[in-house]
């Protein structure tokens, strides 16, 4: 009789185990896919900078993103010196032109700039768009705006841009600027999305 009970415990503990694993995975993809269809590019921040510890966790979502036969071609410059958000903030508006005095980071206190070695692999400037997905939508689960900002490729063309590389020990021949995520606290509402299209998605059943 003890020995059945015993058994009997054990059974109802691994049921028990199992079934809060289950849940468990349930909440987890219920609040991955509410993070995926929630979050929004954001065009207004304040000026506080998120704490160091969430800026990591973000960059580190972005290096768990999926990279053609696992190269690991992009890199993340992860900017919060204000001094230098400023001046790349200033050479992305000189793209437009040299008189462009705009910020074309909207007041955004963080920038993760990505990379990516066009001689690691062929997928680079995919596996960078890929990396660049990971922290828009991390950003979003930690609570952040963040918003996809182009012509990092002209920036770090430019010889302040290749400078910068240089400084970090980056070879400025080999990386090609793929984009810059910009992130911090939203100002004001943050944005609702707009209706999807009809026909984004096609069938073959």
């Amino acid at each position: 009789m003890k020995k059945l009970l015993l058994t009997i415990i054990a059974a109802t503990m691994i049921f028990s185990s199992s079934c809060n694993k289950t849940e468990k995975s349930d909440v987890t993809m219920n609040t991955t896919m509410e993070d995926l269809l929630t979050r929004r590019s954001v065009r207004s921040y304040t000026d506080e900078v998120p704490p160091m510890e969430v800026i990591e966790e973000i960059c580190k979502a972005g290096t768990y993103a999926p990279t053609g036969m696992n190269k690991q071609a992009p890199i993340i410059i992860a900017v919060t010196n204000k001094e230098v958000r400023d001046k790349l903030s200033k050479l992305n508006a000189a793209v437009f032109g040299p008189d462009n005095d705009m910020d074309p980071f909207y007041g955004a206190p963080v920038v993760l700039v990505v990379l990516a070695d066009t001689t690691a692999a062929f997928t680079w400037k995919e596996d960078g768009s890929l990396v660049m997905g990971n922290l828009l939508n991390a950003a979003h689960a930690k609570g952040l705006g963040s918003c996809w900002i182009h012509r990092a490729k002209e920036v770090f063309e430019t010889t302040e841009g290749k400078a910068i590389l240089r400084d970090l020990g980056i070879d400025d021949t080999k990386y090609v600027g793929i984009g810059n995520c910009i992130l911090g606290y939203v100002k004001g509402d943050y944005p609702t999305a707009r209706p999807r299209k009809d026909n984004y998605v096609y069938w073959i059943k």
